[in-house]
């Protein structure tokens, strides 16, 4: 009958829990716990091994075999006569695998539960996923409907919704002027300037539908702006004044072309067929009018756009565009200027106007020209702030300025496309 004890240890102090295995023949073996061993915690396991043995006066030899490269220790017993110490060794460390193999179950164990975390989290995050697609589905149906109802009904509706929208986009642009990630380096505008401004914004398109221009306007109200940072307490910095003018230039000017596209080309489009049959209730015929057709047009194409360079990018995007906004690709942009183009010539057709192809084509280009610039401008303007999205005014879509800045250029474009250039092709 033989004992063979086997043990994995820490070297300061050293602390084991120790199976005893009791042999009673050549191949049978049976396993039991023995208590904690405590070792002297100012001796450290040699690096060696070092074999300890001392001779019984009656049954034999026994001894203890440490390993200190692998912190290891096998106890061994020879009874007189039976077998030399170093075959007895020879068995210990054979017989001992029981503990390698309970080693590799427990990392087996371990590798199985930090499968079963990430496959968790992996699920946690599409739910996730899956849940913000849906609401950003629901709640852009919503605003398409709304914004849909308010192109239609034109006039003051119009512009009073449009004025709206413009103040809250000019508040969370000021907002982004006024993070930490922007004012590293530069001097922001003091609040009462900022929300003097968005209101300035929020005012022009309805001083453009009354007056039918916005020239003055726009110059009174940077006029009166340079002199209050100018006149304020304190040494006035530039940063302050060109992060001003171009709140006014971007969330005040630029929209105000909308106003002038929709409700300033008054003349009737003749030929559509939906305006023909359009009821007297609503406006009759007279309500189709180049304006609201080009309107129409110009936004299907925007969102047309938008929406094919995301599926495009999402399938085939390899290239990136551009370092402002890392996640377009050139795969996705052509997918979204052939989307862009597709949509003003297939309404172009519907809506019979405008009647040339080439002008349908160019009129689609234009809109796709001024979406991505005006996309990647306001993604420059959040790069520097330091954030993700402009606010959180919207479930799933961000701020305002997330919804429509690729519509602040295009109204520009598209207003002065159909204004200049149409008429000489005599559509």
């Amino acid at each position: 009958m033989k004992t063979l004890l086997n043990s994995t240890s820490e070297l300061h102090p050293l602390t084991a829990t120790m199976s005893l295995h009791l042999e009673i023949d050549r191949y049978k073996l049976i396993p039991f716990s023995c208590s904690s061993l405590r070792a002297s915690p100012c001796r450290s396991l040699p690096s060696k091994p070092l074999i300890l043995s001392r001779a019984t006066s009656n049954f034999g030899q026994m001894g203890l075999f440490l390993d200190g490269s692998k912190a290891k220790g096998t106890f061994w017993f020879r009874r007189k006569g039976i077998v030399s110490p170093h075959q007895r060794f020879i068995i210990a460390v054979a017989q001992s695998q029981p503990d390698r193999l309970d080693d590799d179950n427990a990392e087996q164990e371990v590798d199985k539960g930090q499968t079963t975390s990430m496959s968790m989290d992996t699920a946690s995050e599409s739910q996730q996923k899956s849940s913000q697609l849906k609401k950003r589905i629901v709640f852009g149906l919503g605003i398409g409907l709304s914004v849909g109802a308010v192109v239609l009904a034109g006039g003051w509706l119009f512009t009073v919704a449009f004025a709206a929208a413009i103040f809250v986009g000019s508040r969370e642009y000021f907002e982004l002027v006024r993070s930490r990630g922007m004012t590293s380096g530069m001097t922001p505008p003091p609040r009462y300037v900022s929300r003097t401004c968005s209101v300035i914004c929020a005012l022009m398109p309805i001083l453009t539908l009354y007056f039918g221009h916005i020239d003055v306007s726009v110059t009174l109200a940077a006029f009166v702006v340079a002199m209050a940072l100018l006149l304020q307490r304190g040494n006035p910095r530039f940063s302050q004044l060109s992060s001003t003018m171009f709140g006014l230039f971007y969330c005040g000017y630029l929209p105000c072309f909308w106003v002038k596209l929709r409700c300033g080309l008054a003349a009737p489009a003749l030929n559509t067929t939906i305006g023909a049959s359009w009821p007297i209730l609503l406006g009759g015929p007279t309500h189709w009018t180049i304006g609201l057709v080009a309107t129409l047009i110009s936004i299907s194409s925007i969102i047309a756009a938008d929406t094919y360079a995301f599926l495009g990018g999402k399938a085939f995007g390899r290239t990136p565009l551009i370092s402002v906004s890392p996640k377009k690709t050139w795969e996705g942009t052509i997918a979204g200027l052939g989307g862009c183009i597709a949509t003003s010539v297939v309404l172009s057709k519907i809506l019979c106007w405008p009647k040339s192809m080439l002008s349908a084509i160019a009129f689609g280009f234009l809109n796709f020209i001024g979406s991505v610039f005006g996309d990647l401008t306001e993604s420059m303007i959040k790069r520097d702030a330091g954030v993700k999205d402009s606010g959180s005014l919207i479930p799933g879509h961000g701020g305002i300025l997330d919804r429509v800045d690729s519509y602040l250029f295009t109204g520009a474009l598209a207003y002065s496309f159909v204004k200049i250039f149409l008429p000489l092709y005599g559509v």
